[in-house]
Order: C-alpha cells, then structure tokens, then sequence
C-alpha cells in the first residue's frame, strides 16, 4: 500500500500566551491553504499558540505562514526541518514582500495569495521540479477561494473557528498599511450565495468575518448583509466608519447580527485624520453613535508617531476619544512594515531604528518619530492606554451607549487585563548593528 504524503501547516508564535489563547483566533490562511491541498495529502496543522510544533515527525513538505513579527521564529522552524532535508515553503505578508531574505529559509516561497499555486506547487514538488518562486497577482472584481478547512482545527480551543473571508484587497493605499501590497487596490468579493452557503455549515453562533474592509464597497455588501439576517449568527469583523453615514446600511449591519464592528480611525489631526477612508461631511462623534444606538459595540483604532504628531497628541486623542466615545478605544505605535511606502520613506531618510522583525509588533518603536524622541512617543502610548483603561473611563464608555452593556464591559475589561497585565517596560534603542548581529543568532537558533 502506498504511503499517503504528509504535510505540517505551521502557525509560528514570538511568545507563549496563557488564558489568553482562548481568546484568539485561528490562522484562516492555513485553514485555506488546506483547503486547497489535494486529497491524497495527509494534513497536521500546528499552532505554537497552542502546541509545540512536531520537529521530529515524518513529514514530506513544511509550509509555514510568516507575518513581520513572526519572520524570525518562522525562520527557525524552516531551517530546523530543511536541516532534516524536508522541504520548507514559505508564505504570507512577510515573505511576500521580501522574498529574497525568506528564500535564505525556505525551498520555495509563495508570494501573494496562496490558493491559486498551492496544488501546483505540490505537484512540482512530488515531481522533484520545486520551482524558488510561486507568485499570484490579484486580478478582477470577484474573489474566488475554497471554504476553509474548519475540522483540522479539532481539539483546539480558540474564541471560535468559525471565520472566513468575504471579500480582499483595498483601494485606499493608505502608506502605513500592509493590505493594498498584498491583496491589490481594488475590492474583490466573494459571490454572496457562496459565503452564505458557508456560512450555513457553521454550527455555533459566534463568527468572524476577518476582511480588511467587509463594507468597503457597500452595494456588494448588501446582499451579504440581508442574506445573513434570521441565520441566528452573532459576528464581528471591520470596516472603515465611513458606512455609518447611511443609516439603512447601519441597520443592515444590525439585523445580519453584527455584534461589533472594529474601524481604524487613525489620527485626530493631520492628513491621516481627513484621508478618504476616514474623512467625512458628517463627525466621527456622530457616525460612531449611530453605530452604538443601533447595537453593534464599535472599536476605534488611533495610532501614535505620524511626522505631524507632537507630544501633545497623546492628551488629545485621549480627550477626543472620551468626546466620541467608541465602545472600545485602542491605540497603537506606528509601524513601517516592509513592503509599505512607510517602509520605503523611513529606510530611503535612515529613520530606522533596526530591523529586527520581532519588535514590529505596533507595540514598540522601530524608527525616530520627526517631532519627539522614540521614548517620549513609547512612554506617551503607554500612559496613553493606562488613562483610556481607568475604570471610570471604562464606566463612561459603557453607559454611554443604549444597548449591549455586557459585550462592551466584557470586552474593555479583556482590553484592560491586556493594559494593565504587566509593568510598562521603558523603550531602550539599541544599536542598529547589535541588534542585527542579536537576529542573525535568533534566526540561527533551534529551539
């Protein structure tokens, strides 16, 4: 009897989570990577959220997905099993914008979206003609990708696995973001019969539709939205806060069972607070409170270290933030990934503290912010988050909405254990070259 194939779909985590893995979710590009596997292939998918990954198993093909802040581990684990002479593919945001450094780990790299070169790939690789490189462009207006795998995910526990993906890419190019290089500059949707026939093989109540923007073109989201309603689904997912400023599409998203919606709202001032995706002829105060009085808990994401932003940022956004009211603030630093115009503008004017991938995580400063040093812009976010995360803030943020109480205080008393979990740690640049020489060990590392 012949020998099925076996491949390891690897999930690689910079640090262990207790509890708190629970609350995550799981890898929807692994889960759709088998989902485009052919059959004759034996699949085990490893989360090191959750488990140690199986170093030593018997395994005929790796495949390894690889966020920025994942690079480094996601090399570790490559050259462990390729030192055992198994070949090692790897994909996702990072090695697609950099492929020649992931090609130093890896047999061959997928660059872009995975589904369409993945059964190609692995037949070039039983037939022993692995090409280096699989690339796959984003083209036209409709997405066309296989239902994710759900059931190998058996035995874990996350929030729920129940996710998927209506629609990619997006037109905004905003220069601080990932999504555009990777998924192209147009809205691709699913064909909604499709999502809603998925969505119908979900046998719990809680989903999350995991788009960049689900409302991003709302015409193509409508029926996505009136096809979800009476399905008994409770969901989240995102979108730019510009589809509050129509009240009928505000109660389409109510009605299909959206519980909580998260927006990106950026900056209180400068151009990245009148951009497209977030300017708008109505207030931000107002578009976010006719999102809560209809019952959907609204998270607002503001970033800290623009070239516009001095250190009297930290005390306005706080100060617009209790104005607006979103259900639950967060804020981040500003991160040039690879592979963004932020990126290229910070490397090409030397503002890069280093490149050491684990630390581009939105919760360290990676480059010299124009207008305040990188601890003053650390220790601003820091105290920043603390103020947002008091409990009288919390209690004025929950009682300031009409309905979903409980979900809005569930969720700031999570947001709050994560803020206020640990000590603040103080910002420390390092040299650019020790911190170079420190990856190079990390990458060279097997644990």
């Amino acid at each position: 009897m012949t020998r099925r194939p076996r491949l390891l779909l690897v999930y690689p985590s910079t640090h262990k989570l207790g509890w708190v893995r629970r609350f995550q979710l799981p890898s929807l590009s692994l889960k759709l990577v088998a989902a485009s596997t052919p059959a004759e292939w034996d699949i085990v998918l490893s989360d090191e959220l959750h488990e140690d990954i199986p170093f030593e198993g018997a395994f005929d093909a790796v495949g390894i997905t690889a966020m920025t802040h994942q690079a480094v581990r996601a090399y570790q684990v490559a050259d462990h099993f390729r030192l055992r002479g198994i070949p090692v593919i790897l994909g996702g945001m990072h090695p697609t914008v950099l492929p020649d450094e992931a090609l130093q780990h890896a047999d061959a790299v997928v660059i872009g979206e995975a589904e369409p070169v993945w059964a190609g790939l692995l037949t070039d690789l039983q037939a022993g003609k692995l090409a280096p490189r699989y690339c796959s462009v984003p083209e036209g207006e409709t997405l066309t990708i296989p239902w994710a795998r759900r059931e190998i995910l058996a035995g874990k526990k996350y929030l729920t696995t129940q996710t998927l993906q209506a629609s990619r890419g997006c037109p905004y190019d905003c220069p601080f973001c990932t999504v555009t290089p990777y998924f192209g500059r147009s809205f691709r949707y699913r064909d909604p019969e499709e999502i809603l026939a998925e969505m119908r093989t979900f046998d719990r109540t809680l989903t999350v539709i995991l788009d960049d923007n689900i409302l991003g073109d709302p015409e193509r989201a409508r029926p996505i939205l009136k096809g979800m309603a009476g399905m008994g689904l409770r969901w989240g997912g995102q979108a730019s806060l510009r589809f509050a400023e129509d009240p009928e599409l505000v109660r389409l998203l109510a009605d299909s069972g959206c519980i909580g919606i998260f927006v990106g709202l950026e900056s209180v001032s400068g151009p990245h607070a009148n951009h497209p995706k977030t300017g708008s002829r109505y207030s931000q105060a107002d578009l976010i409170k006719r999102v809560r009085d209809a019952g959907i808990v609204l998270e607002a994401s503001m970033i800290f270290g623009f070239d516009d932003h001095d250190e009297s940022v930290f005390e306005t956004t706080i100060r617009y933030l209790e104005e607006c009211s979103p259900s639950i603030p967060t804020l981040h630093i500003l991160t040039p990934y690879p592979g963004t115009a932020l990126f290229r503008q910070f490397d090409g004017e030397g503002r890069l503290l280093h490149k050491d991938w684990q630390r581009y995580d939105h919760n360290q400063v990676v480059f010299r912010p124009k207008l305040m040093s990188p601890e003053r812009l650390y220790r601003g976010w820091d105290e920043a988050r603390r103020e947002i995360y008091r409990w009288p803030s919390i209690f004025s943020r929950v009682m300031s909405g009409n309905s979903a109480y409980f979900t809005n205080l569930a969720y700031n008393c999570l947001r709050r254990g994560g803020v206020y979990g640990e000590e603040p740690k103080p910002h420390q640049p390092q040299n650019l070259e020790m911190l170079q020489q420190r990856a190079v060990v990390r990458s060279s590392r097997v644990t």
